[in-house]
């Protein structure tokens, strides 16, 4: 346990490492010691598990013992389900498209083709399923896989229509192979295109059913290496399905038809069939339909067969969704599907295709979604899905992480959750069931929370690995929904989905909830179990006019870096209330004047019935103002204690009291700094059009459209007049801010008694002489206005120094980096809010005790304070409202500040005060709840002088630098530079098991950990690139070492970087194989097995076979041995090798017990034979003695 000195550290006794820098702190204790227990051994970075709907799933298949389904995808992955809460995810290395999956039913095994003409045999039995062993062909392009239930022989059918047999115990190729000339002869004068289906008939094995994309379909005999029957129609065939008793099979095409062919006819199908075709009443061939895709032929005892098939639709049907079609004798139901359908799978009660089938369900896989009907039920109902496959129901837009929650969450979220399920699903048991749970031994509740595009919410058990939705909540209801087009507001400032999620934040132990949307909207929620109806949501509405400035970050070491643009505010800090006179905008007029004081969203004026779970409290909207659209809202925190939200955006920020409904500031960042202010900003001129922002993105992406939008500091404050008026006055404000422009970068920094001085005044008193008079000229009325913007820009312009911390020259420059990143390319350059802290904590200078405050970052790296008083108990706190003050610049970081945090002086996390939950519709409960019960600072260290002010210290980390800062002194304790090319797109402090770190993600992949408070490097992983600007919205990290991002737009990817959790990831592994018996064969009859009508079988390694069939051209296809070492050897191990090796195994234990008992029975006979001698002898001795003789 390393022990770090704050004395001599900032004393400068000692030195950090070479990208820290430490600064002097004079008067710290000698006995003040910080103990770290977080070492670098105790982080490793490794993925988890993934949750989700597979992204572009292409193929799919089923172990009908096991009760496994694989999925497959387009970017080469496989998933893999069972019971509820049993879901694998793997991935091939090549990373091309899945085209076929086929399971060695039982076996524990699957077989995968890629479209990089490659097939895989994956280990099941393993809880990271691996790569036993690989083929590569490489003159042939695969198109169709067949397995045989119970064979180790796998067909592949090729692009030229060729079949070649692959061995899967040894993945070698077999000498036999079925060429197409051979297989067509004369039957065709072209080539029959590529092979489209493979199977064997049900009774018999040695015959084997070959489709053909034209339309050919022959049945090979293997044994005499020919064809038997060939079956000829003039449609493209898509696939075939047999009849159980392998006298008939069926054949979709591309026609929207059905033929159904006997076996020994080849001459014409037995019948031909248009399921969704109008058959005319002249006799005549019915109309041609769409291609029908698949199509499956399962066999009852009890009653008619089931013809399940996709696609077939009649053209006439345009715009129709997809369908599904199940003809069960004389009935026809059509399923429509919500997304086109990618593949189904006929779920029966056997695996032996030579028995009746008796299916019970369909397994359909769509394009965004897996839909299980249930055929045993009257309607075909669905199964409720147990896999968290909704995730992108709405496109996913934020995302939260939420471990180690209070424990009565879960179930209170489940309880008013349950309520919202849908009724109408089937009454039976999902039928994918198979595998087991991981006995994992983490125990605590993990919660996340996304938001979404439609504006709903979701809630997620997260626990142990797995993913359960518990609630969904619709923030639409609040708003009135246009019922068409024309009622559509004009006032949107997105076209699309204007009632998305941007931010959220979430008070797990109060339960308080407050989320963002893109239409700069703010909705404050509380938790209650009971149903209320609202009669009038509360609203309150906010202007956050600005103005815009051009900012000069200030010199140090003679650079001065490019000019920069900042928005500040017009608007009082304590004011909500509109400027009385506003002056029309030049870029959005209309006939009927410039938009103001409207709000993008209209509030439903009717009553809102809220069910039981998150339910409004209050709904803030900020406003247009002169034509000017609401900038999107940046950033958002909320203190369930103090009963505040604050939020900022590129105007400024906002601080509303949700307890009295009331806005408590509203300022820009410009008015946060004061006279304090580190830029140099300058007034622009108003531009001429105005370009609306595009939908829901990063906040970064918006920043060009956002800048266009802004205007000059005049059009805001002064009064209308007649258009010839306003016009020259107009033309004149333009030319005025022009001069001022123009005149005011002429100043001269100073360096005296190591303070920067900005000599500049002498040239604002010149530019203010000389455009007075015109305007006392023109009007009186713009005299007071060009007096206000000049005054303000001298209090920019006046003598200010620097802050005390000054940086070293390389960091004071605060140029921000143009590199390759996304948020480095054309990042803006006015400052805006980018992230909020609420502490109690020793917020002021010299402060002895610990008080309430607001810590606010920007994106110019800048972190100031905003002190609160907060009335002491609660029904003052009813009656008063908090008041904030400035508090200053604290200290400033190259980069934006992403996230801040309060340690004790032990070190430990300060965590931010709380209210404890309590039922607001139960007066009750809230009068028997401690409202105000708040986490107090840990105490001080005991040896610490009494009377002497306790220490605490702010940790914040900016997009390039993390620093730790001592309080009260206000002091910088650590530096360290976290990059240098890249930048952190995302920053949390976290608790470890042992202690607490700062957790980061950069641009550039790289995941890092830095102690606390000692900035020590502890993790650095090169793990992700950023690919997508998904990723970098959605990645959050989470306490004890847990993680997460939205990897696709449907599927979670969560990870690790704790080594405890790595350690016990093994057991925590759900598994995917279980020992099941097989079922028994179907039973062949006295009369079949005397007759020979049963089922034939086919010896194929006699075929196939090296001794028979020879060798495989090693050109045709190359051998690639899967993972090696003793992974790749423990899975086969555990694989059909291994069961043959435990098969032999068996059978030697069985010789030597049988062995054994031989030498037992041969002593016993020895033993008798020893007896039997011994009584002869006995006999013979007392033979002729008399008795008295004896």
């Amino acid at each position: 346990m390393k022990k770090f000195n704050i004395r001599k550290v900032l004393d400068g006794l000692t030195n950090v490492s070479s990208s820290s820098s430490a600064s002097p702190q004079p008067g710290n204790r000698e006995n003040d010691t910080i103990q770290e227990n977080l070492q670098s051994e105790h982080f490793q970075l490794c993925k988890t598990v993934r949750h989700g709907f597979p992204y572009q799933p292409s193929a799919m298949a089923f172990d009908a013992v096991q009760k496994i389904l694989a999925i497959g995808t387009q970017s080469g992955a496989l998933r893999l389900f069972g019971r509820a809460g049993v879901e694998c995810y793997c991935q091939h290395e090549s990373g091309s498209a899945v085209i076929a999956l086929q399971f060695l039913i039982n076996e524990g095994a699957l077989v995968s083709a890629l479209a990089d003409d490659s097939i895989h045999l994956w280990n099941l039995r393993q809880k990271l399923p691996a790569v036993l062993h690989s083929l590569k062909f490489n003159r042939e392009r695969i198109t169709f896989l067949h397995l045989p239930f119970q064979s180790k022989w796998l067909y592949v059918g090729t692009e030229r229509g060729n079949i070649h047999m692959v061995n899967v115990e040894s993945f070698t190729l077999s000498g036999y192979v079925i060429m197409w000339n051979k297989a067509i002869e004369l039957s065709s004068k072209t080539h029959p295109g590529p092979v489209v289906h493979i199977s064997d008939n049900p009774m018999d094995e040695g015959k084997l059913l070959i489709g053909f994309e034209c339309g050919i379909v022959v049945l090979w005999d293997l044994r005499t290496k020919k064809a038997d029957y060939r079956y000829t129609y003039d449609e493209a065939i898509h696939s075939v399905a047999w009849h159980h008793e392998g006298k008939q099979f069926i054949c979709s095409h591309s026609d929207g038809t059905l033929t159904i062919w006997n076996i020994r006819v080849p001459a014409k199908p037995a019948q031909i069939i248009t399921p969704h075709g109008k058959h005319p009443k002249d006799g005549k061939k019915p109309e041609p339909c769409k291609p029908i895709l698949k199509v499956e032929y399962k066999t009852t005892r009890a009653g008619d067969p089931f013809m399940v098939l996709s696609g077939g639709l009649s053209y006439d049907t345009v715009g129709r969704r997809a369908c599904l079609t199940v003809m069960h004798g004389k009935s026809t139901a059509v399923l429509e599907m919500d997304y086109p359908i990618v593949d189904f799978l006929t779920l029966c009660e056997t695996p032996y295709p030579n028995d009746f089938q008796e299916p019970y369900a369909v397994v359909i896989l769509l394009e965004k979604d897996l839909v299980v009907i249930d055929l045993a039920q009257i309607g075909y109902p669905i199964f409720e899905n147990p896999y968290p496959l909704t995730l992108h129901e709405s496109p996913v837009t934020c995302c939260e992480y939420f471990a180690d929650c209070p424990a009565e969450l879960i179930p209170a979220l489940y309880s008013v959750g349950s309520r919202q399920k849908r009724q109408g699903y089937s009454k039976k048991e999902w039928p994918i069931s198979g595998g087991n749970w991981g006995q994992g031994t983490q125990s605590y509740p993990e919660i996340i929370i996304t938001g979404h595009a439609d504006g709903s919410i979701k809630f997620w058990d997260a626990s142990a690995i797995m993913l359960q939705v518990l609630y969904k909540l619709k923030t639409a209801k609040v708003f009135e929904k246009a019922r068409n087009k024309e009622d559509k507001p004009s006032t949107d400032i997105v076209d699309e989905d204007p009632f998305a999620i941007q931010i959220l934040t979430w008070c797990p132990e109060s339960r308080m909830l407050c989320v963002a949307g893109v239409s700069a909207h703010v909705i404050i929620y509380r938790f209650s179990k009971q149903e209320v109806t609202t009669e009038v949501v509360q609203l309150l509405e906010v202007r956050m006019p600005y103005e815009l400035n051009d900012v000069d970050s200030p010199e140090a070491a003679g650079e001065q870096t490019p000019a920069v643009s900042t928005p500040g505010a017009t608007s009082s800090p304590q004011s909500a209330l509109p400027p009385a006179q506003t002056h029309p905008s030049t870029s959005s007029n209309s006939s009927d004047g410039p938009r103001d004081n409207v709000p993008c969203l209209k509030v439903r004026c009717s009553p809102l019935k809220q069910s039981p779970g998150y339910q409004v409290d209050l709904v803030v909207q900020l406003l247009w103002v002169s034509g000017e659209p609401p900038q999107q809202i940046t950033s958002l925190a909320l203190n369930s204690a103090y009963g505040l939200v604050v939020f900022g955006n590129f105007n400024g920020l906002a601080v509303v009291d949700y307890f009295q409904k009331t806005l408590l500031m509203n300022v820009g960042v410009q008015e946060l700094y004061g006279l304090a202010d580190p830029f140099q900003r300058q007034p622009r001129s108003p531009r001429k059009a105005r370009q609306p922002s595009g939908g829901v993105c990063d906040v970064n992406d918006g920043s060009n459209a956002s800048e266009d939008r802004c205007k000059s500091p005049t059009s805001g404050s002064c009064s209308p007049c007649n258009s010839d008026e306003e016009t020259k006055h107009q033309k004149f404000i333009d030319k005025s801010t022009v001069l001022c422009l123009t005149l005011s970068t002429l100043f001269f920094p100073m360096r005296m008694n190591g303070v920067t001085h900005s000599l500049t005044f002498c040239v604002v008193v010149f530019c203010f002489v000389g455009t007075i008079s015109p305007v006392k000229q023109k009007s009186r009325r713009f005299s007071k206005t060009v007096a206000n913007d000049l005054a303000k820009m001298s209090r920019k312009l006046v003598t200010v120094p620097d802050q005390k911390h000054e940086t070293d020259a390389k960091d004071s420059s605060f140029s921000r980096s143009r590199s390759s990143s996304v948020t480095s390319l054309e990042r803006e350059s006015r400052e805006i809010i980018s992230s909020f802290h609420f502490s109690e904590t020793l917020s002021r200078k010299g402060e002895a005790m610990p008080g309430p405050s607001l810590w606010v970052g920007t994106s110019q790296g800048s972190m100031l304070v905003l002190p609160l008083t907060v009335p002491a108990s609660s029904e003052l706190r009813m009656q008063q409202a908090p008041a904030v003050s400035f508090g200053g610049v604290v200290t400033r970081l190259k980069g934006g500040i992403l996230s801040m945090a309060t340690l004790d002086s032990a070190g430990a996390p300060l965590h931010p005060p709380y209210e404890l939950w309590y039922d607001p519709n139960l007066p009750d409960e809230r009068e028997e709840k401690d409202r105000w019960k708040r986490r107090r600072p840990a105490s001080p260290p005991s040896g610490s002088q009494e009377g002497a002010p306790d220490t605490h210290y702010v940790v914040l980390c900016s997009e390039k630098q993390a620093e730790v800062i001592v309080l009260p002194a206000q002091t910088s304790a650590f530096k360290h530079n976290i990059t240098e090319a890249s930048f952190v797109l995302r920053a949390d402090v976290v608790q470890m098991n042992t202690g607490c770190c700062i957790a980061c993600f950069c641009a550039n992949g790289h995941i890092m950990a830095l102690s606390l408070p000692s900035l020590r490097p502890l993790l650095d992983v090169n793990y992700l690139p950023l690919t997508d600007m998904r990723i970098a919205r959605t990645f959050c990290f989470s306490n004890l070492g847990q993680a997460l991002y939205l990897t696709s737009p449907t599927e979670i990817q969560r990870l690790t970087y704790s080594q405890e959790t790595c350690d016990n990831l093994q057991e925590m592994l759900c598994e995917l194989f279980t020992p099941v018996e097989t079922p028994e064969a179907p039973n062949r009859g006295f009369f079949k097995g005397l007759f020979g009508g049963g089922a034939q079988s086919l010896d194929r390694e006699d075929l196939f076979g090296e001794t028979a069939a020879g060798k495989a051209s090693r050109s045709l296809a190359q051998h690639i041995p899967g993972p090696g070492g003793m992974e790749g050897m423990k899975g086969a191990a555990s694989g059909i090798v291994g069961d043959l090796a435990r098969t032999r195994m068996a059978l030697d234990e069985r010789g030597q017990k049988l062995g054994e008992l031989d030498e037992r029975t041969a002593a016993m006979m020895a033993s008798a034979d020893s007896f039997s001698k011994h009584a002869h002898d006995m006999m013979l001795k007392y033979k002729d003695k008399k008795w008295y003789q004896l």
